[in-house]
């Protein structure tokens, strides 16, 4: 892993930009930029701004994405400033529809064997699906038709397999003299009339297709035994009046150029290929289903091609065992977090290729090498703005007034410790290009982002909240930021009775929600779980029967309450 090193004044070194852009400009295809779980303003926005920064640099496709419900005041930022939430990106678990999936025109189940076995061979295929009205009905795979060709001697095969005569004159480059094309070769057997008439009354009968010579007698004598079809070779001649007397008796024939031995061999390949097909069991595969669900399948069933079906059930096309084998992951950069618990589900089987964050380093694993920023900053906005002044890309109004939110937002308009004179200067440098006051957008984000209007008390209390593990105890801790301390009491008669449900739905030991008053300066805490309460008192040196929990100067979660609280716990 490359890990970016920081200067004074956050120069960078040890590795150059161009050096970055040509790492980065390998990785090809849809890359997707996304933040933490229950996203807050700064996953959001940074997102969406570093995508845009990755499309001017590489003109490559990089799409922002969220991995959770967007709170009320990242919801007001992006209206604020005429941006679409980024789509929900549920998990990045490898998915039928990202693999390569080989799609082929298929066949109707009445084509006949010989004009199936050519399309195989034209688009250099060994399996090809049967298709009606866009429905898979069956698969037929070259082996399919060499078992055909060499292991069926039955001679009433033909009618079996319900053969239409169409089908039997175009196998056989054949021609209609009389009779229905569109009609089938439903009874009798095949034969041929290599003797005179006497013995041929002795081995063709009613309904037989006939394959005959330029004999009239033998010709006559299938029309007189009344056959179905008779099959004349080498473009032999049939009198007229034997035609008509054909016609009254809706006899089929047809004139072929090739010989009787060529005729005999051919005629099978004029079979339907449903007679052959494999219908049932059919394994087949939904674009949406996961790759890993599908593995154990592919790997136990011994067929070439597995055909997928998208949700409506039509056919898409096939996945081989080799294209299983060469799937690529998905591409991902995560935002704002290097932690596996707040990264989108699935993120071990992804390729996470860039990592920009301003968090202490967490225990997310790559696949391999990747670009990894991480700086003592109080949000990752002001390092996604330095890859833009480093890259010498302009900044839009927009993303200046995305990027400058989301630093006031984790910074609490810089009255957090983990603000640094970095954040301060950069946030008003893009409050100057966006065109906003910054005390005013700051009052109008928090007011937003606290309001109970229309939230449920879950929504509350998931709108900015975070999953931790130290030893053997997983906790979460909320946050909550408002300037004014009424609303912070009506959150808090809301929370304190919800939380014991959020802890035994979510399976937690411990809950600590944060209600920061930021003009105060300080902040409440609401205690939940065993233990809870006396571990936050022995971190902050309380006593444990005070009535409230209230932190005289601590605002920051990062900074300030959970490094405290870790180190109580890991003791």
């Amino acid at each position: 892993m490359w890990l970016t090193k920081w200067g004074k004044g956050g120069k960078l070194y040890g590795i150059s930009m161009n050096m970055r852009s040509r790492f980065m400009g390998k990785k090809a295809g849809k890359v997707y930029v996304v933040g933490h779980k229950n996203p807050d303003t700064d996953s959001i926005c940074s997102a969406i701004a570093y995508a845009n920064l990755k499309r001017e640099i590489t003109g490559q496709e990089y799409t922002a994405r969220r991995a959770g419900q967007i709170n009320e005041e990242t919801h007001y930022v992006l209206q604020r400033f005429g941006v679409d939430a980024p789509p929900l990106l549920a998990n990045v678990k490898l998915q039928v529809k990202d693999m390569d999936i080989h799609k082929i025109e298929g066949v109707a189940p009445n084509v006949s064997i010989k004009d199936t076995w050519t399309k195989m061979k034209e688009n250099n295929v060994k399996t090809i699906p049967i298709l009606k009205d866009e429905e898979l009905v069956g698969v037929i795979s070259t082996g399919d038709i060499a078992t055909s060709y060499m292991e069926v001697y039955d001679s009433r095969i033909l009618a079996e397999a319900r053969t239409q005569y169409k089908n039997i004159i175009k196998t056989l480059d054949g021609t209609l003299i009389t009779g229905n094309d569109h009609g089938y070769f439903t009874k009798g057997k095949v034969t041929i009339a290599a003797s005179n008439p006497d013995l041929m009354e002795e081995f063709i009968e009613k309904d037989d297709l006939v394959i005959l010579g330029n004999r009239y007698e033998a010709q006559a004598c299938a029309v007189d035994i009344d056959a179905s079809c008779l099959v004349i070779c080498q473009g032999a001649q049939v009198p007229p009046a034997l035609i008509r007397k054909a016609e009254e008796q809706s006899i089929v024939i047809i004139s072929t150029p090739h010989d009787t031995f060529t005729v005999a061999r051919l005629i099978n390949q004029s079979i339907p290929v449903k007679h052959f097909m494999t219908k049932t069991p059919l394994v087949t595969f939904r674009m949406s289903d996961y790759v890993e669900d599908i593995k154990d399948v592919m790997t136990k069933k011994k067929f070439r091609d597995f055909p997928i079906l998208d949700r409506h059930g039509r056919f898409k096309g096939f996945i081989s065992r080799r294209r299983f084998m060469d799937v690529s992951k998905k591409k991902v950069i995560l935002v704002d977090h290097n932690e596996k618990s707040q990264a989108v589900d699935g993120i071990e089987e992804a390729d996470i290729i860039e990592i920009i964050d301003h968090h202490r380093l967490g225990n997310i694993e790559t696949m391999g090498p990747g670009f990894f920023r991480n700086q003592p900053v109080g949000c990752t906005a002001t390092i996604v703005y330095q890859m833009y002044e480093e890259a010498k890309v302009k900044v839009t109004p927009t993303i200046a007034g995305l990027l400058c939110s989301a630093i006031i937002s984790d910074t609490l308009l810089f009255r957090s410790p983990t603000c640094t004179e970095v954040d301060e200067r950069t946030a008003k440098k893009l409050a100057k290009i966006a065109g906003i006051e910054l005390e005013n957008m700051a009052q109008e984000m928090f007011r937003a982002g606290s309001s109970l209007c229309g939230k449920t008390a879950d929504e509350i209390c998931f709108q900015d909240f975070k999953q931790f593990t130290v030893n053997d105890i997983v906790f979460g801790v909320g946050q909550i930021n408002s300037m004014n301390r009424e609303e912070l009491q009506e959150i808090k008669e809301v929370l304190v009775p919800h939380l014991p449900k959020v802890l035994e739905t979510h399976s937690l030991q411990m809950i600590y929600f944060m209600l920061t008053d930021i003009l105060d300066e300080s902040t409440e805490i609401i205690c939940c779980g065993h233990g809870a309460r006396s571990y936050i008192a022995d971190a902050f040196d309380l006593p444990e029967d005070a009535e409230r929990i209230i932190l005289k100067g601590v605002v920051s979660r990062k900074k300030q309450l959970i490094p405290t609280l870790v180190g109580a716990l890991q003791q």
